[in-house]
């Protein structure tokens, strides 16, 4: 198989401040284990997309950090995006370069580098279920993966009629629902919406030029053969490949996944995808807990004592301690973006 694999790996993750900083994100922390989540990612993707025939989307910034950090992949794999202009944007560059190496029909597996899958196995057998699909349908496929919570931090996807290949047509994609909403579509069959696609790179591009008016005039002028990455991004208008395609086409296809997925925004969320102790605590560093039970603790210097606390996260680095909640914790980018610069960037 023709198969490419995309890596979007931009972003800060201030949610998980005073450990992610912006020139040490969220995607190059080893959040889950020994190894960065990027590198969590590359391992994942291997067996079906060797590093070569990998692209990672990043910021400009972080390009020499993502290539220390994954250095099995070419140095011309890594994207450098001058600026944010969203995520249609990013994947309509790397379908351009996939196109003007490897030809329209070569597939595109886009995944983000900053999530936690507890089934590899799994994830990757869905991977090449929505290729199948993706090839035999002309289709941009997208995994909806079957929920276990009522979770109002995600979007939601409502599947529609079958198709001949299996999957199902997009009835609608639902932004960030309240509780209630969550609540009442996890009954209805609603599925979350990982953003995960995989389509062929000559389709997706043909959408774009046809729906996307806000990255098609760029794309015309700036990509293929004389292509040019600042005047590219320079050009586009900022949207979501949800918003700036899915949304509009007729050729989204969904099916469901089952994988132990979650996208660890926060630090709370580190409770369901890390060993808990007997009493429900995550530690991480040198940690030493009694009569406490639900936190989420990371001493990265130096040494925390929890007593007869609860549903805490606290995190200490380089003489910064964070003291809030596991359910505040969601919080914490609007927390982040209050402090004086001089505390928000922590060496």
């Amino acid at each position: 198989m023709n198969r490419w694999a995309v890596i979007l790996a931009g972003g800060t993750g201030s949610r998980f401040w005073p450990l992610s900083t912006p020139t040490r994100p969220k995607q190059l922390l080893p959040l889950i284990n020994s190894e960065s989540l990027l590198e969590n990612t590359l391992a994942r993707l291997e067996p079906i997309a060797a590093a070569e025939r990998t692209l990672i989307l990043t910021s400009a910034s972080l390009a020499r950090a993502v290539q220390k950090a994954a250095p099995a992949v070419p140095f011309e794999n890594v994207i450098a995006e001058p600026k944010p202009a969203g995520t249609a944007a990013a994947l309509a560059w790397a379908a351009s370069e996939v196109v003007r190496r490897s030809g329209p029909d070569a597939t595109m597996i886009c995944v983000h580098a900053d999530w936690a899958v507890g089934d590899d196995d799994g994830f990757r057998n869905v991977l090449l279920a929505a290729e199948r699909v993706a090839v035999m349908d002309s289709a941009l496929v997208t995994v909806g993966v079957v929920p276990t919570r009522p979770d109002p931090g995600f979007g939601y996807i409502q599947p529609g009629p079958p198709t001949d290949s299996g999957a199902r047509q997009v009835t609608r994609f639902v932004e960030k629902p309240d509780r209630a909403q969550a609540e009442w579509m996890l009954h209805k069959g609603y599925l979350w919406n990982s953003g995960i696609f995989v389509w062929r790179a000559g389709d997706f591009l043909g959408e774009i030029r046809d729906l996307t008016p806000e990255i098609s005039e760029a794309l015309a002028a700036h990509a293929g053969e004389n292509a040019s990455l600042e005047d590219f991004f320079a050009a586009v208008s900022p949207v979501s490949v949800d918003v700036g395609v899915l949304e509009r086409s007729a050729r989204v296809r969904v099916i469901s996944g089952d994988f132990g997925w979650d996208d660890v925004g926060t630090w709370g969320a580190l409770r369901r995808v890390k060993p808990e102790d007997a009493t429900g605590n995550v530690t991480t560093g040198s940690v030493h807990v009694r009569d406490a039970s639900g936190n989420v603790v990371h001493s990265e210097e130096g040494r925390i004592v929890l007593f007869g606390v609860s549903d805490l996260v606290v995190v200490s680095r380089a003489g910064v301690t964070l003291v809030t909640t596991t359910d505040r914790s969601a919080d914490l980018k609007s927390l982040v973006e209050s402090l004086p610069p001089e505390l928000r960037e922590v060496p």
